[in-house]
């Protein structure tokens, strides 16, 4: 027997042209991927032909800058100044080392000075150099030594008594050395008999402890 297809003929072609938009779309979609991995691609190519530029151009730069040389002038001139800081830095600390703390000095003297002897005048110097011997001085075994020159020391008392209490005082203190009596002489202010009294010290290098 002979089939015969008894569905509307519309019906039938509808049939036939659903397979053909589905494939129609999905094809579309495929390219659609494709052409955005392509894109892609080609962003991705760029971006590393960028970087490689930018490495050659730097390359060449580096290549093309001169090595810094210092001259001989300059590094003369250096050296002048750095001589010069550590001239000045040697000449500082020397200068701090003859320093001498007076208001220190000052202060200990009034801390030991005895109740009944009193100060008229108080005269210190410190020479800018130390004085040299000439080398062709001698010396023999009853010379004395050089007489203190950087402090003196001069008051009064009422007794010998009072001047050996102050001397013997002095000579403990820590700023000071070679403390020694240079005049002592008995005088009448008044009614009143006094001692007249002259003390003469070196200070001490470095000025002992604060």
């Amino acid at each position: 027997m002979r089939a015969v297809n008894l569905l509307p003929r519309q019906q039938i072609e509808q049939k036939r042209e659903r397979p053909n938009t589905v494939v129609f779309i999905a094809g579309i979609g495929g390219a659609a991927v494709v052409l955005v991995l392509v894109a892609g691609f080609l962003l991705a190519n760029r971006s590393v032909d960028r970087q490689r530029q930018a490495l050659s151009t730097a390359r060449a730069v580096l290549a093309a800058t001169p090595d810094h040389h210092v001259s001989a002038q300059t590094n003369a001139f250096r050296s002048a100044i750095l001589s010069q800081r550590e001239q000045r830095t040697l000449a500082l600390a020397a200068a701090i080392g003859k320093r001498v703390a007076w208001d220190r000095i000052l202060r200990r003297m009034t801390l030991v000075l005895p109740n009944d002897v009193w100060l008229t005048n108080v005269t210190g110097s410190v020479p800018l150099q130390p004085a040299a011997a000439p080398a062709t001085a001698t010396t023999t075994s009853s010379a004395l030594p050089a007489a203190p020159t950087a402090l003196t020391i001069e008051g009064a008392t009422y007794s010998q008594a009072g001047v050996a209490r102050l001397l013997a005082r002095l000579q403990v203190l820590p700023d000071l050395k070679n403390v020694q009596l240079q005049t002592s002489q008995a005088a009448v202010i008044g009614s009143q008999r006094v001692i007249n009294f002259t003390i003469v010290s070196d200070i001490r290098n470095g000025g002992g402890a604060s």
